[in-house]
């Protein structure tokens, strides 16, 4: 049967996105994030904000290329990148002083990738 890749369109859209800004700042990060994205659904990264907590240093930039769940304290100040954000997540996040954003806007502002640390 044909693989056919994710099904939606945000997740696509991210994907090409990433692959492209790969090629284009000879990045190769960018490409990894999109692997790791155009991965099925129930085998795609889930990260809680306790394991951002362990491996985070105080104001890293942080790419998770899934979900990011709320189990757990977040108490750095860091940058989250990821694909998708839980609503207690983004509470926790916002009430630690850290940053949150889409993986497209990290895309935005960082295009060469540099400093970016990922935790899958």
């Amino acid at each position: 049967m044909r693989r056919t890749g994710p099904t939606n369109y945000v997740v696509r859209i991210t994907i090409d996105e990433l692959l492209k800004a790969s090629t284009r700042n000879k990045a190769p990060i960018w490409r990894y994030v999109a692997e790791m994205l155009s991965k099925s659904s129930r085998s795609r990264v889930v990260v809680n904000l306790s394991k951002i907590e362990r491996y985070a240093e105080e104001g890293d930039i942080v790419v998770v290329p899934g979900k990011v769940l709320g189990g757990g304290i977040l108490r750095k100040r860091v940058t989250i990148a990821a694909a998708q954000f839980s609503k207690t997540a983004l509470e926790k996040i916002r009430s630690s002083g850290s940053r949150h954003m889409h993986l497209l806007d990290l895309l935005k502002e960082n295009p060469e990738g540099r400093g970016v640390r990922i935790l899958a």
